[in-house]
């Protein structure tokens, strides 16, 4: 992981096909009062890459997460979360309430209200198939780092390509397959009825409305799963990547968030 900065800890995580240098503007908007990190979650970039299915399961998830709050000498931390790194945090905020001092998402509906989605909203079943594909045997000789940061923007592309070039693709889809629902409607039924430990940390949510593999609709009752404060921001023009479509909004809303005091 990338580190700078002095104060509160926020520890930040990436999502899929992405690497630490998604949140290099945020760490700019905050190391002047935070202690920032970046990783690159396991299987991509410079982080280790362990074989199986089994070593992508959301509590190794999570407990990468633990580790990085432990290597920087603290308790707890601020967790921001985009896609991937968005689910992580949710489940470390659920799971590990004490680990986590506020929580910052982006794009990832609360899981309870994700998988009431998948159960019943058909949009979000027919716009969640290439997850599904994702988790098919050898799919990913389908992918190649030039493939995946084609729409990059400039000013990461290269760097960006060249993280992936020392990932395991076949890792990166191994957390689909560890983590995400193979199949809809029913199963997905039954998930979204399953219990879940409530997240006990003031939390901020940010969802562009252009997201087609994640339908703003996901976070309708988030609320229902958290018992502090729960801020949403909607951006309208953005997409799934909000943090790079809407970037001044995304960074300075989370800084300002960081700022009020609870």
């Amino acid at each position: 992981y990338k580190a700078a900065g002095k104060g509160p800890l926020v520890v930040m995580l990436h999502g899929f096909p992405e690497y630490w240098g998604f949140y290099r503007g945020l760490m700019d908007e905050l190391d002047e009062t935070h202690r920032v990190a970046a990783l690159s979650l396991r299987g991509y970039d410079l982080s280790d890459k362990p074989a199986g299915v089994a070593a992508y399961a959301m509590p190794e998830l999570v407990g990468d997460v633990e580790a990085v709050i432990k290597a920087e000498g603290r308790d707890r931390a601020v967790l921001v979360g985009h896609d991937w790194g968005a689910a992580i945090a949710w489940r470390v905020a659920m799971e590990r309430p004490e680990l986590v001092e506020r929580l910052v998402i982006m794009s990832v509906p609360h899981p309870a209200t994700f998988a009431r989605e998948l159960a019943t909203n058909p949009e979000q079943q027919k716009n969640s198939q290439y997850a599904r594909n994702f988790q098919q045997p050898g799919f990913e000789k389908n992918l190649t780092p030039e493939l995946l940061t084609r729409n990059a923007p400039p000013a990461i592309k290269a760097e960006w390509t060249e993280a992936l070039r020392r990932s395991d693709m076949t890792a990166l889809l191994n957390y689909y397959r560890a983590n995400y629902p193979a199949s809809t409607g029913p199963e997905a039924a039954a998930a979204a009825a399953q219990p879940l430990p409530r997240v006990k940390a003031p939390t901020l949510v940010i969802h562009g409305l252009k997201d087609q593999a994640l339908l703003a609709a996901g976070h309708s009752g988030s609320w229902e799963h958290v018992d502090a404060d729960l801020t949403l921001l909607m951006i309208p023009a953005a997409g799934h990547d909000v943090q790079h479509d809407a970037p001044a909004l995304v960074n300075g809303t989370i800084r300002r968030w960081l700022e009020q005091p609870r």
